[in-house]
């Protein structure tokens, strides 16, 4: 609520007119901004999520001040505040505090975009990939996680002192793989039924896995502020079994599941349906001490054995592409640039702890490829290459932590900085490696078990 004072100098009217207008500006700032960028970047070939993250922090708290959380503490342009206060007749310097009461409301539509997208996630996790190179695919996964995640945690607790909750937190964002970046390139080149593409894209699946639990164990730790052992094994236990719980279902109740979207014929009963699993599982999650991200996720992975899969999954795209660019752009709106400028030395420890990250997200998953055993040739460069880009799922990880307040200014730059940088690099280290080269006979995968690894979408 409003403080008493401000609201017995504002009638209700222009109270209500003021937090409409600085609602929908909002939006506007938010939508026109984000897709401007994206139109950009796609005609470059690159991933557009990087543009919403760019126009947030063009528009946020490290560039126009015109999208500022509360939490940065940075004041709002003065532009903003005489737009709306001029229309809704109260004192511009009234503005800012109604702005910031107000913030509230676009924080839960970026929450409903990070679980739509992490529904989608799990949706389009092709599980049957993993059975065609399953233990292939289940060793890249491991060495690439656990790499990245364990050279990254202690560097960073070793040589930078960082704390050890804020440590773990950024070497388990080292842990990702972008499933939609790497099989694009594979796919253009046609290298996406190989051995060499099942095995990254099985891997990628189940590196999300593992990154979430992770995540949701690491996000619950730090509510409680200690590294104790007992609450450690007790979260990792209970966000494993949660994990092969939602595995066991997708077998096995996607029957129910369907029997209950059969049943809802008013328009619009498929969405209604997954997102009462998809509230469901959240609350399970919740309720259980874990995060409920990795609720989310786990409802993706339930319905994704669904008939109505597809269906699904063309009617919860929309609603991503709609308020998960909320959230990418708040997460660009929180960054703080400051901490990465060159000139001031107090500043330098954030751009070598990014370098240092970078460095780290690179051998890791490189390093992953040559996990790769058994007879059959394959090419283990380009199973580290495609391990590589982080992307959009890099920058969920970055939004929980940013959402959880786990982390320092500099940490956050330098996470976002190695998510861009592997994001932006692995599509050009693939094609160098890969165009010319085509893939090696016998070497494809059987057709009826080389799934397409984004589950029809577009």
């Amino acid at each position: 609520m409003l403080f008493p004072a401000l609201l017995s100098e504002i009638s209700s009217h222009d109270l209500e007119v003021a937090e409409t207008l600085i609602g929908v500006l909002r939006f506007v700032l938010i939508f026109v901004a984000a897709r401007s960028l994206a139109e950009v970047l796609v005609r470059f070939e690159l991933p557009t999520i990087l543009g919403e993250l760019l126009a947030g922090v063009i528009i946020g708290a490290s560039g126009l001040h015109l999208l500022v959380p509360p939490e940065t503490q940075v004041q709002l342009s003065s532009f903003f505040g005489d737009v709306v206060g001029g229309l809704a007749h109260i004192p511009a310097d009234e503005i800012p505090e109604i702005y910031n009461e107000t913030f509230g409301a676009l924080q839960a539509v970026s929450n409903l975009g990070l679980f739509s997208l992490l529904f989608l996630t799990g949706l389009e996790s092709e599980l049957e990939e993993l059975i065609a190179v399953g233990a292939q695919a289940f060793s890249v996964a491991v060495v690439g996680v656990v790499l990245p995640f364990a050279l990254g945690t202690l560097g960073l607790m070793g040589i930078f002192h960082v704390d050890p909750i804020q440590a773990i937190f950024a070497g388990a964002s080292m842990t990702a793989t972008s499933i939609g970046i790497t099989a694009s390139v594979f796919g253009e080149l046609g290298y996406l039924r190989t051995r060499e593409g099942q095995i990254v894209i099985g891997a990628a699946v189940l590196d999300d896995i593992l990154g979430i639990v992770i995540l949701a164990v690491v996000v619950s730790l730090a509510a409680g502020g200690t590294l104790e052992i007992a609450p450690i094994v007790q979260l990792v236990v209970a966000a494993v079994l949660f994990v092969v719980v939602a595995l066991v279902l997708s077998r096995k109740a996607a029957p129910a599941f369907d029997w209950v979207i059969d049943q809802l014929k008013a328009p619009g009963g498929k969405l209604v349906g997954s997102y009462l699993l998809l509230g469901a599982s959240c609350f399970v999650a919740t309720a259980i001490g874990l995060e409920a991200a990795l609720g989310a996720f786990a409802a993706g992975l339930i319905a994704s054995t669904s008939k109505h899969r597809h269906e699904i999954q063309a009617a919860v795209t929309p609603i991503v592409g709609l308020f998960a660019t909320v959230f990418f752009v708040l997460v660009g709106a929180g960054m703080d640039l400051s901490v990465i400028n060159p000139s001031d030395p107090s500043a330098r420890s954030a751009l070598v702890i990014a370098g240092f990250m970078f460095v780290v997200a690179i051998i890791g998953k490189v390093a992953a490829g040559w996990a790769v055993f058994g007879q059959q040739k394959t090419d283990k460069l380009v199973v580290g290459l495609g391990m590589l880009p982080r992307g959009e799922v890099g920058l969920i990880f970055l939004g929980l932590g940013t959402a959880a307040k786990l982390l320092s200014p500099g940490l956050e730059v330098a996470i976002l900085l190695m998510v861009i940088g592997t994001t932006f690099l692995a599509p050009v280290l693939l094609r160098l490696v890969l165009k010319g080269k085509p893939p090696e006979d016998g070497n494809e995968v059987p057709e009826e078990l080389a799934a397409d690894p984004l589950g029809g979408a577009s």
